[in-house]
């Protein structure tokens, strides 16, 4: 017999939310009182099933049930491409190519701040753009520890400079699941975030330095900082309103790249900035390398960049997964929840598109350079054994807390919360934001957090008379600011810096950055409602554009063949000059 949703349990809905909002305090307090990330999400997941079986009077069974297609979610897609991710950087490692790119990173600039701005905001966006899920903060944290910074502030920078492009992340996955969950066209919500979070992209540069070296060190790089952000941020307006929500962070990501890289052609800070535990005259290694030996470095990271765009666009995904794909239900799950007016909840099958996963375009990218940078297959296996046993317990945390993420969804935890936000009558658009604030940290997903609060987003702004694009926009826009103090970003951040055990210490550098970005949203969206209405998009009118372009995108699948071919294409002229001239570069060492 179908069990129904209990939304206000205590019929009082500010206690009901009190009760539901249970585990997030066991988060909160766990991970302020230093203990260790996976005893922390255990801790979570029981308080979760004890508030759902006892409170929500959520039949036992169906608790387990939910647990475990969260624990299966959290497994594949999300722990895959962290392991996929941390594997090709310890390969890269083990081979002896990182040192190159060091010497390469520190012949650019040996300035910590500059190397931040690279790697850790304009790289990490790209990556964002591109694949998401976790594989920013893994690839960028583990390449600037590498490079020598303090692993805790590699990786709390990298966290906080995750925040503007992820609602663009994952080629606008989030952005296209907010437009199906609240029926409003993707390309007004991808417009109404484009002209919310350029001014977040702007500043974030210039608060990353200040958080690393103090105000006064932050304005001598002031150049960089400026062509950092101001290419980063018009890139990500002008392409989210008028391209849509696909490219913006693939786009933005290579402009602030480049625009670095040529300001650093004509520009360069008067002196070298280190952490304080550094010398302060280190000697700045003067090795030059020939191209093709800093190529066949770079090769992995080229190469899964490659690989990460191509199967990030639709037609690849569909011609892989027609390839190998398949999904199952979880039994007894599907058809045994109704909502709380009757109708079933709506539980997606477990997807196992394993060729399709972001994670698998990284290995596939990391057996394909196994050859290229000088490591044998065999030696390769140790090194993935190693990681699987680097990364043992961040798989259980992540696991555990996308766990808790399900049971609260399923039980309707996490409606009762956003019931009690919802309540606030006229000061609801400076809540909006908190509900997707909510959503990506029980979650860790701005997608997953646009599902569950679009439509709720949605109605409740049009009950309350403003326009349901800011409200659903806000959902997006207020999450990315919980992406840095989210359970699940935390275990990646710290597995790939090596802080296993230590997620409180990250979780306290980065809680602070997370308020007060979130604050400057939820300000933002109550001058959108109320003063500047001139910045919310007419977007009735581009209600047949976005429905002439699905259509398109939907008819062309078979193209994903020539994508497929392009890529090959571009790979081998990566990988031929690299086999032809690799005793050269051998010779060379």
């Amino acid at each position: 017999m179908p069990w129904n949703q209990i939304i206000d349990p205590f019929n009082n809905i500010i206690v009901s939310a009190l009760i539901a909002s249970i585990p997030v305090i066991i988060i909160f307090w766990s991970l302020l009182k230093k203990v260790k990330g996976y005893i922390t999400s255990l801790l979570t997941l029981a308080g979760a099933i004890i508030i759902a079986f006892f409170a929500y009077h959520m039949p036992f069974k169906l608790i387990m049930l939910s647990t475990l297609h969260g624990a299966l979610y959290g497994l594949f897609p999300i722990c895959w491409i962290i392991i996929s991710a941390v594997f090709l950087f310890n390969i890269t490692v083990k081979s002896g190519q990182f040192e190159v790119i060091k010497d390469f990173m520190a012949s650019i600039t040996p300035d910590r701040r500059l190397q931040a701005l690279f790697i850790a905001f304009s790289f990490g966006s790209f990556l964002e753009g591109a694949a998401g899920f976790g594989a920013p903060v893994a690839i960028s944290g583990a390449m600037l520890v590498g490079l020598g910074f303090n692993p805790l502030y590699a990786a709390g920078i990298c966290l906080i400079a995750n925040t503007a492009p992820v609602a663009f992340g994952s080629v606008g996955t989030p952005i296209l699941m907010a437009s199906r969950m609240s029926d409003i066209p993707e390309l007004a919500i991808s417009q109404m975030v484009g002209r919310t979070l350029p001014l977040l992209s702007l500043m974030i540069p210039f608060y990353l330095i200040v958080i690393m070296s103090g105000f006064k060190k932050s304005m001598e790089v002031l150049p960089a900082i400026l062509v950092c952000g101001l290419s980063f941020s018009i890139v990500q307006w002008f392409t989210s309103n008028y391209m849509g929500p696909m490219l913006p962070d693939v786009l933005a990501g290579l402009a602030s790249i480049f625009s670095l890289l040529l300001l650093l052609k004509f520009w360069k800070p008067k002196s070298i900035w280190r952490f304080s535990d550094e010398p302060d005259n280190p000697i700045v290694s003067i090795i030059k390398y020939p191209p093709l030996q800093i190529l066949k470095a770079w090769s992995p990271f080229i190469i899964m960049t490659f690989f990460i765009v191509a199967w990030g666009l639709q037609p690849v995904k569909d011609l892989l997964n027609s390839i190998a794909f398949f999904k199952f239900e979880i039994p007894g799950l599907n058809g045994s929840i109704l909502k709380p007016d009757g109708t079933p909840l709506v539980i997606k099958a477990f997807e196992f598109n394993y060729l399709s996963a972001s994670g698998s375009a990284v290995v596939l990218a990391t057996l394909i350079s196994i050859p290229l940078i000088g490591i044998s297959f065999k030696d390769s296996i140790k090194i993935f054994t190693s990681t699987l046993q680097q990364l043992i317990f961040p798989i259980i945390t992540i696991s555990s807390i996308v766990g808790y993420a399900f049971v609260a969804n399923y039980s309707g935890m996490s409606i009762t919360m956003a019931f009690a936000l919802a309540s606030t009558g006229i000061l609801f658009p400076f809540f909006s934001p908190i509900l997707g604030w909510l959503g990506v940290f029980l979650t860790g997903s701005d997608t997953s957090a646009n599902a569950l609060f679009s439509k709720i987003q949605s109605t409740t702004a049009d009950s309350l008379g403003f326009d349901p694009v800011v409200a659903v926009s806000a959902n997006a826009s207020g999450g990315v600011t919980g992406k840095m103090i989210s359970p699940q970003s935390i275990a990646v951040g710290a597995a790939a810096v090596g802080l296993v055990g230590k997620e409180s210490d990250l979780f306290r550098f980065t809680f602070k950055h997370s308020f007060l970005m979130l604050l400057v949203i939820c300000v933002l969206t109550c001058l959108q409602v109320y003063v500047m209405k001139w910045m919310v998009p007419s977007y009735q009118k581009i209600v047949a554009v976005s429905n002439t372009t699905q259509s398109v995108i939907a008819n062309n699948s078979e193209s994903g063949f020539w994508y497929l071919l392009i890529l090959s294409l571009s790979v081998l002229l990566i990988i031929i000059p690299l086999i032809v001239f690799k005793k050269r570069i051998s010779s060379l060492k």
